[in-house]
């Protein structure tokens, strides 16, 4: 039997750089995931706030879907089943990255919807009487109001996404959890290499989390 003294922590360091480079996939995805998922958030967001019921139909019906199904069953019907009905098979890392904006834009979605409702209204009424059109007082004075509240639990959601990111190694992104797999079932350590796979998610996500807390000070600071 294995004891905690007998562990090879030192053969990790063999399996390091294969280790960075499922970080930088990770990241990778997150990040253009996230900027997706930010523009596809905001986009439904404000749709389902809009007086026209068809765009808020759409766009509640898309948050719905997308917030109703797991992320592992949305990547495995993107990868293996969509190609059965488009006769094309998207590149893993490709998949991964639409399945993360698009999981993560559905709940953006409710988080922009969220914050512009927060805002109150009586500032829209004063933006208009002062001959602004409904969009222009919404760039101008909703929005970086409401930017700001986003803050926060967006950083959660990003937190949320570099996590959900492990999923996708059931379709054959090199991302960090995948990595790990492979050297685990050639090497025969598991548990060394899932150790510093959960250093590396936690490092990742106690600085994202350190700058988060910088940007709201210094939001703080300003108002």
């Amino acid at each position: 039997m294995r004891t905690l003294l007998s562990f090879d922590w030192i053969g990790v360091l063999d399996f390091l750089p294969q280790l960075g480079v499922g970080m930088l996939f990770t990241l990778l995805i997150s990040v253009v995931g996230l900027v997706i998922g930010f523009v596809l958030g905001a986009i439904f967001g404000l749709a389902r706030l809009s007086r026209f019921t068809v765009i808020n139909w759409i766009a509640t019906a898309y948050i719905e879907v997308v917030r109703g199904t797991p992320l592992l069953v949305q990547a495995i019907w993107l990868f293996f089943a969509l190609p059965l009905i488009i006769h094309y098979t998207l590149p893993s890392v490709l998949a991964g990255i639409i399945v993360i904006g698009v999981n993560s834009g559905a709940y953006i979605a409710e988080i922009v919807r969220g914050a512009v409702q927060s805002i109150d209204r009586g500032q829209m009424e004063a933006g208009r009487s002062l001959g602004m059109t409904h969009h222009v007082t919404m760039r101008k004075v909703i929005w970086p109001q409401a930017f700001k509240r986003m803050i926060p639990p967006l950083g959660n959601q990003f937190i949320i996404s570099i996590k959900d990111t492990s999923l996708l190694s059931v379709i054959l992104v090199p991302e960090l959890l995948f990595q790990a797999r492979t050297i685990a079932s050639n090497q025969f350590n598991a548990v060394e290499i899932y150790t510093a796979v959960a250093i590396c998610y936690l490092a990742i996500t106690l600085t994202l989390s350190g700058v988060l807390r910088l940007t709201e000070k210094r939001l703080e600071l300003r108002a």
